[in-house]
């Protein structure tokens, strides 16, 4: 591996506002730690209730009638994203060795997150001057038609388990609609995001457009949550910190909320599953990629009695396999968690497992003394009463129950507040559109799982979130739309 690689030079860590970097208004400052080495990797700016206000005047005023982003063709607006695609792909190498410094995923993880993104904004600017209303038939001396315009000035509050993927959900279509942005990224994981911003800058875009607000969720995020002159917040974090942006936005200007939230996803492995190998293969990446830390992680493996022995049993030696160590060996699965307190929350509801009942087949515990690494973990005869069956670990945990039908584990499957995906592995295309058709889970993946695709919406049910993000679904919610009616003459 590339010592640059390895060892990125970190440009940019003050606060991006009105297209600058400054420093913060109380002059806070945090560390980013590394959660390989545990070492401290630079200190960001800390932005306060001060700093948020500040953004949004900019977004304010790069959103005015007669401002350049507002007065500009759509087609231009697509070149600039475009231009800023140009950019990301010139430095997804860079871009990836922030991500795996700060986050702790493999760099050929982070390498493809960071291409998945660009296809993301890629998509998104062709999206850009094909935005448009209809016109309605009515009754009366009236024409009618009707206009789409961007919703305004959005807040946007990412988390730190795929810091750049996270980023260009929420910017594509906010910049596709002519939307500007206050983006605030995970105080864990905030560098990536300040050099896109940089980048933001060198592809031309007008001054106040794009906004970045590294801090903490409690001051920062709560300031963007509440704020009077914002017109739409997205989010995508716990279901805990939904309930609390949902609050703020509700008590201030009751704006627009998209959420997209926890999850506690089946995968449903049928006795016909076919090939059984394929189908403990699937569940093993279902749940272990990006080290469990994934809001749409199948994270509940249902398996029919017939097979369940020798399923657990395969599940055990790929765990078994999986390579834990150093983020940027090439020949490494898994990395560290992405802090000390999200590896002592996963230790914390292992010992739940075991306390509970269940068999704890493999793993459980912490890998060497520095940096924040869990052994790949696999509990065998859980029940749905069990802790680690019903809350979101977010950690490389496997939790395998048995089940006897299909009545039955769609039941047990729906038995949740989350409702964010699901999966099932099965030859019998009866079996697989039944569960489509009856699962409450906002994506359903058959014989495949994590299949998230730029043009394909994703969203949850019930407490896994509000409104979709991502294809055509993601636009409507950065757009408002407006009714003209016309009195025409009822004689020519």
């Amino acid at each position: 591996m590339d010592m640059k690689k390895r060892n990125p030079e970190i440009k940019y860590t003050q606060l991006f506002i009105n297209n600058e970097f400054i420093d913060s208004e109380l002059g806070l400052t945090f560390p980013v730690i590394n959660p390989t080495t545990e070492d401290t990797i630079c200190t960001v700016s800390e932005a306060s209730e001060e700093d948020v206000n500040k953004a949004v005047l900019a977004a304010r005023r790069a959103f005015s009638n007669t401002s350049p982003w507002r007065t500009m063709d759509a087609s231009e607006r697509a070149k600039l994203i475009y231009k800023l695609c140009e950019l990301m792909e010139r430095d997804q190498q860079y871009l990836a060795s922030l991500d795996t410094l700060d986050n702790g995923k493999p760099y050929t993880e982070s390498l493809g997150d960071v291409e998945y993104s660009i296809k993301t904004l890629r998509y998104y600017a062709g999206w850009c001057d094909k935005i448009h209303g209809q016109t309605v038939p009515c009754d009366g001396d009236y024409m009618c038609l009707t206009q789409r315009e961007p919703v305004g000035v959005v807040g946007q509050i990412i988390p730190w388990n795929y810091p750049v993927m996270m980023l260009a959900w929420k910017w594509g279509p906010a910049l596709a609609t002519g939307c500007t942005i206050i983006l605030k990224p995970a105080e864990l994981t905030p560098i990536s995001s300040l050099y896109i911003g940089a980048l933001v800058k060198e592809a031309g875009f007008p001054p106040g457009v794009v906004n970045i607000v590294p801090g903490m969720g409690e001051i920062a995020g709560h300031a963007i949550s509440k704020h009077p002159d914002i017109d739409k917040v997205a989010f995508t974090g716990s279901t805990a910190v939904g309930h609390k942006v949902m609050q703020a936005a509700s008590i201030s200007n009751l704006k627009r909320i998209t959420m997209e939230l926890g999850g506690k996803s089946p995968v449903v492995v049928c006795e016909d599953c076919g090939n059984l190998d394929e189908a403990v293969e699937l569940c093993h990446n279902a749940v272990f990629s990006n080290h469990g830390q994934n809001c749409c992680a199948g994270s509940r493996t249902f398996v029919h009695e017939s097979i369940y022995e020798e399923f657990v049993k395969k599940s055990v030696k790929l765990a078994h396999e999986r390579i834990v160590g150093d983020p940027f060996d090439e020949e490494t699965q898994q990395g560290p968690q992405v802090s000390q307190m999200q590896m002592e929350r996963i230790l914390g509801y292992i010992e739940k497992g075991k306390n509970e009942g269940a068999t704890l087949e493999c793993g459980g515990e912490r890998v060497g003394n520095q940096g924040y690494f869990i052994q790949p973990t696999v509990f065998s005869n859980v029940t749905d009463d069990m802790t680690i069956a019903k809350e979101e670990i977010f950690g490389p945990v496997q939790v395998i129950l048995r089940f006897s039908t299909m009545d039955e584990v769609i039941e047990r499957s729906n038995k949740t507040q989350y409702g964010l995906a699901s999966g099932i592995v099965t030859t019998d295309i009866n079996k697989a559109l039944t569960f489509a058709q009856t699962i409450r889970a906002g994506s359903v993946w058959v014989n495949c799982y994590d299949v998230c695709l730029p043009q394909t919406p994703f969203g949850g049910y019930k407490q896994s979130g509000q409104g979709r993000e991502l294809g055509e679904e993601g636009l409507t919610e950065y757009l408002e739309m407006k009714t003209i009616v016309i009195k025409v003459p009822s004689k020519l």
